[in-house]
């Protein structure tokens, strides 16, 4: 594991820490997110919610100001609210995944999040099942493929330009790389 991914882990494990700590701007997300939608943010976790809003405020800066976008953006981790993550969950995810890999990718294959192995099953499953409550909701189809794939590896299959935009592929990437900072 890099210097800089440690050094994002460590300050992603005490903005979780102090989340309960900090409010969450509800109005700003109120203002991007249909009622439904709204309703998809507010069952998530809090560290998720402020995590979705400053990512979302990031995308801005960078100017991307589409709907689907912001929709995306904040809604991102929804798939959390299914089995939300607790803070063990995380260090055993990052722990496991750093020092043992193979092992971390076969209990990520478990269909349900339970025992040690919960948060990996969180970690590998939450975009797909954030991508079914976003679409349940009324998300669009690029705002649900965004959550979908937030997670996609850099290698992974180019995505359909004529359905999800010309620009689909680097807006991923800007995201991604936005998720880890």
């Amino acid at each position: 594991m890099s210097a800089r991914r440690v050094r994002y882990r460590i300050s992603q494990f005490w903005r979780t820490l102090r989340a309960p700590c900090w409010p969450v701007d509800l109005e700003y997300a109120a203002a991007r997110l249909t009622p439904e939608l709204l309703t998809l943010f507010r069952r998530m976790p809090r560290a998720e919610q402020q995590h979705g809003i400053a990512l979302c405020r990031a995308l801005e800066a960078r100017g991307h100001r589409a709907a689907d976008v912001q929709i995306a953006t904040l809604l991102h981790d929804c798939g959390k609210s299914v089995a939300p993550p607790r803070l063990w969950d995380r260090v055993l995810v990052v722990l496991g995944e750093a020092f043992l890999p193979r092992q971390a990718a076969r209990w990520a294959a478990e269909e349900i999040p339970h025992g040690l192995t919960r948060g990996f099953v969180i970690r590998k499953r939450h975009a797909e099942w954030g991508a079914a409550l976003a679409q349940q909701a009324g998300a669009s189809p690029r705002a649900v493929a965004l959550i979908r794939e937030h997670h996609r590896g850099a290698n992974g299959a180019p995505s359909p330009a004529e359905t999800l935009g010309p620009d689909f592929d680097a807006l991923l990437r800007t995201l991604q790389e936005l998720d880890d900072a």
